[in-house]
């Protein structure tokens, strides 16, 4: 897949078929489109083209609004198109002025003039354009005039599914990672940079990898015992994750993120490792004793390793 973030270096494709949207996440109701995307560019023998924007457009629209949590960081988000055989990839930066166009200057400036469209597919309830004025049946009635053809993804097709972003959102802040797994038809992933904690958890045989996120606006799933599978430079390992404030230990209030990874011992730090949500053990809790954590964490770890087989 081709990745292009400058509209000046996007090529004259002769047969491009084009699908837009933010895609925060690409669940199964993203697929779809881009399932029959691909498919729509090798029946005309062209090419494949998604079109996204970052930052989200919400946070350019509402800058004030803090509540919103992405379910990809833009690099997830890259893969994920490219593991569905995305062909091209354009990122197009999300501005207070790009917001202003019209549905008309968004289909003759980026849809003609800079893809060159030949066939646009898009979900049913799919809107362009300054205030969101554009839709499917503007774009079908106009269609001979601007030289190309659109395919709408049926609603049922859609529906059948019933998964949003929104709706994996509310799992995931719940706890509830297998449903986000369902909707995502993969586990949830979190990736930061490992670094120095308290180093408390191998006094009790527990050592732990302390995960930085950097990006603010990706979601962390509710707090609590997770089992999780690791990937890290040195391969895929199975570990338990703890998402919470160490009540036990730690009286700070300060959310981290641990993770025990299993039969592992190499140095981490300064590392970027990768958290692959398989399921949910327990709440966080806060234990009487050290002994009485550490009771509790022989029982995390069977029942990590039962859950992830």
């Amino acid at each position: 897949m081709i990745v292009i973030r400058d509209l000046n270096d996007f090529p004259e494709l002769p047969q491009a078929v084009v699908t837009s949207g933010t895609f925060d996440g690409v669940h199964v109701g993203h697929q779809k489109i881009l399932s029959r995307l691909t498919e729509a560019a090798r029946q005309s023998m062209g090419q494949s083209v998604v079109l996204t924007y970052w930052p989200h457009p919400r946070t350019v629209l509402n800058p004030n609004d803090n509540s919103l949590r992405l379910l990809s960081t833009i690099e997830e988000r890259i893969e994920a198109l490219e593991n569905h055989g995305v062909d091209y990839l354009l990122i197009l930066p999300f501005t207070r002025e790009f917001a202003q166009l019209s549905s008309e200057e968004y289909i003759q400036q980026i849809l003609l003039n800079t893809l060159h469209t030949k066939k646009l597919v898009i979900g049913y309830d799919h809107r362009f354009g300054k205030n969101r004025e554009g839709n499917f049946d503007y774009l079908q009635q106009n269609a001979s005039r601007y030289g190309f053809t659109v395919e709408e993804i049926p609603r049922q097709d859609i529906d059948e599914v019933g998964v949003s972003s929104s709706k994996i959102r509310t799992a995931l802040e719940k706890g509830d990672v297998a449903t986000a797994r369902k909707y995502l038809n993969r586990p949830y992933t979190v990736t930061g940079t490992v670094v120095k904690g308290k180093q408390l958890g191998r006094t009790i045989g527990y050592p732990t990898a302390n995960l930085d996120v950097a990006d603010a606006l990706k979601l962390i799933p509710a707090q609590g015992v997770y089992a999780v599978l690791v990937n890290t430079p040195h391969g895929q390992f199975k570990g338990m994750l703890n998402i919470g404030v160490n009540p036990t230990v730690d009286d700070s209030g300060k959310q981290t993120i641990e993770v025990h990874i299993f039969d592992f011992e190499a140095d981490l730090y300064g590392q970027d490792i990768t958290l692959l949500f398989i399921s949910y053990i327990r709440p966080e809790l806060k234990f009487d004793s050290l002994d009485a954590l550490t009771q509790q964490l022989h029982q995390d770890q069977e029942s990590a390793l039962h859950l992830l087989g």
